[in-house]
């Protein structure tokens, strides 16, 4: 088994009018007539790499890819901090994903998302069942409020100096640190929210993998990237994305029948194990792959070859 597919272009791109002044990016790959499924981007606030439709048999899968409100190649662009990011909300991302399929004419697809993208994946699952086929996540997260803690506060006692700074970014005497970052981000000097959008990426980038050949990607080096990256995560982390404590391992009773794989790797700080083994108890229907050595990054050794597995298990199914 290859460890992905090849590259391959879209056949079909566009800006969709989602409302609010938003236009959303999104563009489908594979075969015209496959398995359509959606890919959700992690972050919140990366935008779509280009590696995502790589994971997909690009003879059975209709891939459909789409960058989430102000990140990616949607308009307006998370980087400016003109860009209203009150209509930019869980809430708002699951009514994007239905607009799309239905601009789409989809009837059902498959559900694929990466760490955040598994969050919204599972809340968009759960609020529409009935036009999910199957689904695969990656770098499983519910954004319950521990893991977030967890994520900016406690993942500090295992990355000391690196957490240093972080929290010395945020400024003295910050207790919350994601709404400190949150008022940075959108301070009216420019100074000021970029040493903020260049502290908040140092930080992500530093707990994301324990892979010593691991690199960052070319992304982080673009100041545009990296501010639209910390102001849409910040200010969804900040809001605890707008989910109730546990709502989504809460609400995975309504994916009951709904076949799923669950790829995590076995030492994932950024979202430790604990997480996707819980949903897997309680969701009878997902199967949990554990990729031992592997962290969060999506290339870590074992991890390409596990979620490409797990695409090619639901290829052909019907």
């Amino acid at each position: 088994m290859v460890p992905v597919y090849p590259e391959v272009e879209p056949h079909e791109q566009g800006m969709l009018d989602v409302g609010d002044g938003n236009l959303v990016y999104w563009e489908v790959c594979g075969n015209p007539d496959g398995k359509p499924v959606v890919c959700l981007h992690g972050g919140p606030g990366t935008g779509c790499s280009p590696g995502m439709a790589r994971q997909f048999d690009p003879e059975a899968y209709r891939v459909v890819l789409f960058d989430q409100r102000g990140s990616g190649r949607s308009r307006p662009h998370a980087s400016e901090c003109s860009t209203d990011l009150s209509v930019n909300t869980t809430a708002h991302l699951v009514a994007d994903i239905e607009r799309l399929r239905e601009h789409l004419g989809v009837e059902r697809w498959m559900v694929f998302g990466g760490s955040w993208g598994s969050t919204l994946g599972l809340h968009y699952a759960e609020s529409f069942p009935e036009r999910v086929t199957e689904v695969v996540l990656v770098a499983v997260t519910t954004s319950r409020y521990a893991e977030l803690d967890w994520l900016y506060h406690g993942l500090g006692m295992l990355f000391p100096e690196e957490w240093s700074r972080f929290r010395d970014g945020a400024g003295v005497g910050a207790t919350d640190l994601v709404a400190a970052y949150d008022a940075l981000l959108n301070d009216p000097d420019p100074v000021v929210r970029e040493k903020a959008a260049a502290e908040w990426t140092a930080w992500e980038s530093s707990i994301v993998s324990l892979d010593p050949d691991y690199r960052p990607g070319p992304r982080m080096a673009d100041p545009a990237w990296r501010m639209a990256f910390a102001r849409i995560t910040a200010h969804y982390f900040r809001h605890r994305a707008w989910l109730e404590d546990g709502q989504v391992l809460g609400g995975v009773g309504r994916l009951r029948g709904i076949p799923a794989v669950l790829v995590h790797g076995r030492l994932d700080l950024q979202g430790p194990l604990w997480t996707a083994w819980e949903l897997a108890r309680a969701w009878p229907d997902a199967e949990l792959v554990v990729v031992e050595g592997a962290s969060h990054a999506a290339s870590d050794p074992g991890m390409r070859e596990a979620v490409v597995a797990a695409t090619d298990r639901f290829a052909r199914r019907r």
